[in-house]
């Protein structure tokens, strides 16, 4: 990004669509909210979802042909961030950022009129099952098996925690068509129906009090119009759509950074200690202004990331690398420090501080670690030297 400036300004729809979204954070998702809904067999609130579509959020990256708004890197990043400031316990990120992103650069124009309208007007769950036992964060590293049969194939394999497939009609699923785990070639996905013969769930609760399920697929027959993308040609749509999530993912994290921030600034403003706020103490005023420059160095890379995406630059994998990367450690230190200056109270479910800070810690690892992405990014760097 040396040498030529580019304009971070948001355009006046932009605008709206975070203002909407704030409006709706401050008067609806309090941390009472979320204590509630995460003892819920959803963990989100359904009505709060059809509320969504009502509002148009749904159909924020959605092509004007499919009913959508027609939105870019940066409307997701400003809507993301927006919703993680408030912790909204609905799976936007799962349901329309990631399986819509894979529908829209993968699908057919069959697939998309089938399936897209169904996510805009809210009636349909989706999710992405792609981890496995021995897979670790490698994306490519799958066993489960998809054995052309007839008009179609047979899907056999265990995918672990995918997030969201405890409510969802509809999985994408990776499997091997050809070749075995260890190659990169040979991998396809697949749209398969939840209610499927086959198919089976395991639900669990992750840390952060997000939902999903444990999937076994056992002899799951799907037909040829399922098959999502080119055959064994898996990967690099897998690793474009990713990279397009980490940006909500990463404008999501912000916003959790931020409300994290303004918490802790807040809170040792009314915290005394020696007869004063503890805000006047100045170890404690460089902590915070610590914790201000790792939110300010994470907006800058997700910005820098949004537009790369957008553009369709060659580098866009690399500062998506670079994004998860910050994500990870900046999530990490703003989420400790938080949780340390408001003391024993931290952790506490009454304060939005221990839950964002389990947010954190789930955002922090989706798709891989900051050691993984440090990888990557010295990876994709020394191939483009």
């Amino acid at each position: 990004m040396t040498g030529h400036t580019v304009d971070f300004s948001l355009s006046e729809e932009q605008i709206l669509l975070r203002d909407s979204v704030d409006k709706y954070v401050r008067e609806e998702c309090t941390v009472e909210r979320h204590r509630q809904l995460g003892k819920s067999d959803p963990g989100f609130d359904p009505a709060a979802w059809r509320t969504f579509a009502e509002l148009g959020w749904l159909c924020v990256p959605f092509s004007e042909e499919l009913g959508g708004f027609g939105g870019r890197a940066s409307d997701m990043m400003v809507m993301a961030e927006a919703l993680g400031k408030g912790l909204v316990r609905e799976p936007f990120l799962h349901t329309v950022v990631t399986c819509g992103c894979f529908l829209q650069q993968g699908g057919t124009a069959d697939q998309q009129q089938r399936y897209i309208p169904e996510i805009i007007e809210g009636t349909a769950q989706w999710a992405f099952a792609f981890a496995e036992q021995s897979s670790g964060y490698d994306l490519a590293r799958v066993e489960a098996s998809a054995r052309p049969e007839g008009n179609g194939y047979v899907l056999s394999g265990r995918k672990l925690s995918v997030l969201n497939a405890h409510c969802a009609d509809y999985l994408i699923v990776s499997a091997r068509t050809q070749g075995d785990i260890n190659d990169r070639d040979g991998l396809s996905l697949f749209i398969v129906k939840t209610s499927a013969a086959g198919l089976t769930r395991e639900n669990f609760v992750a840390v952060d009090g997000s939902r999903g399920a444990h999937v076994e697929l056992d002899g799951v027959e799907v037909s040829a119009d399922q098959l999502l993308g080119n055959e064994n040609r898996g990967v690099e749509l897998i690793e474009s759509v990713v990279d397009n999530v980490i940006i909500a993912l990463g404008a999501e994290a912000v916003g959790a950074m931020q409300t994290l921030l303004e918490a802790t600034v807040e809170y040792t403003k009314t915290r005394e200690q020696f007869g004063q706020p503890i805000s006047k103490f100045q170890a404690l005023q460089h902590r915070m202004a610590d914790m201000y420059l790792k939110v300010e160095e994470a907006r800058a890379l997700l910005l820098n990331a949004a537009i790369q995406i957008e553009q369709g630059s060659d580098e866009a994998p690399s500062a998506a690398a670079a994004l998860k990367v910050k994500v990870s450690e900046a999530g990490r230190y703003v989420a400790q420090e938080a949780v340390q200056l408001h003391g024993g109270m931290g952790m506490t479910d009454e304060l939005i501080v221990g839950h964002l800070y389990k947010r954190l810690m789930v955002l922090s690892r989706l798709y891989g670690d900051e050691s993984w992405y440090l990888q990557r990014f010295s990876a994709l760097n020394s191939a483009a030297a």
